[in-house]
Parts: structure tokens; sequence; C-alpha cells
């Protein structure tokens, strides 16, 4: 199992959306660094769900259900686009600067690299930001 993050503005589509609709493609990606993360993710890999600039925080969990496939909502065949379903809320939202705080999270892409919407992370620091979270999932 693979851990990742992806980021999205709020007011474009939230968590709360993600929870609503039940699932999701995970669409608009025009980053090749960001592309490429979306095609080595795998069904069953874990990826938290970034509120970015506004609010800037942590805020869910979802699993990837369908692995990458063309983007629909491009007719340029390089893009393309992941399934994700949500599997839970963080209890306590995990913000950037508690994620700039923590030592363990220094050298994460979210703080490296702050523009790129898909990254990996390491299973530590995931499991750092679901504590920071005072969340758990089974299996992690």
């Amino acid at each position: 199992m693979n851990f990742w993050l992806v980021k999205q503005e709020p007011s474009k589509y939230n968590w709360e959306q993600l929870v609503r609709d039940k699932e999701t493609y995970w669409d608009g990606v025009r980053n090749y660094q960001a592309r490429n993360n979306l095609q080595k993710m795998k069904r069953g890999d874990l990826v938290l769900f970034y509120h970015s600039v506004v609010g800037k925080e942590v805020k869910g969990i979802c699993e990837v259900t369908k692995e990458f496939y063309p983007d629909p909502s491009s007719d340029d065949p390089r893009w393309c686009v992941v399934d994700l379903k949500p599997v839970q809320a963080m209890r306590s939202p995990v913000t950037l600067d508690g994620i700039k705080s923590h030592p363990g999270l220094e050298d994460i892409a979210l703080i490296r690299q702050s523009r790129l919407s898909v990254m990996p992370l390491s299973k530590k620091e995931f499991k750092i930001i679901l504590k920071l979270g005072d969340t758990s999932v089974r299996g992690i």
C-alpha cells in the first residue's frame, strides 16, 4: 500500500462534497509531476484530502478505487484521473502550520513543493499526520 496527499481549493471541490458524492474522479491535474503521481496510485492506496488556499488543512482520508484512466475533462490523452472514495473525516483537521512545526514532517512534499497537487507520502509521514489529527485507520 502506498500513501498520498491530494490538494484542492475548497471553493472548487471540498471534503464535504466528496462525502456527499460518495466517490469521484480526481480530474483537472495539468502538472506532469502530479500526473505521474496519479499514474502510480494503486487501488486500495490511502490518500489524505487537503484543503488548499482557504483553510489549509487535511480534512479526511480517501481510498483509490480505480487506477488511472484518461481524464474525461480533457481532449489531451496525456492527462489522467483516478477514482477516490471517502474513508473517514479527520477527527481533528491537521493544519499546514501543524505539519510545518512537527518533527518528522520537515521534508514532506506539501512544504517543499507547495504548488504540487498530488504528492506521495511515506507511511511514517502518513501516520504522523493521522496522529496529529487524532485519527486512526484500520491496518495503519
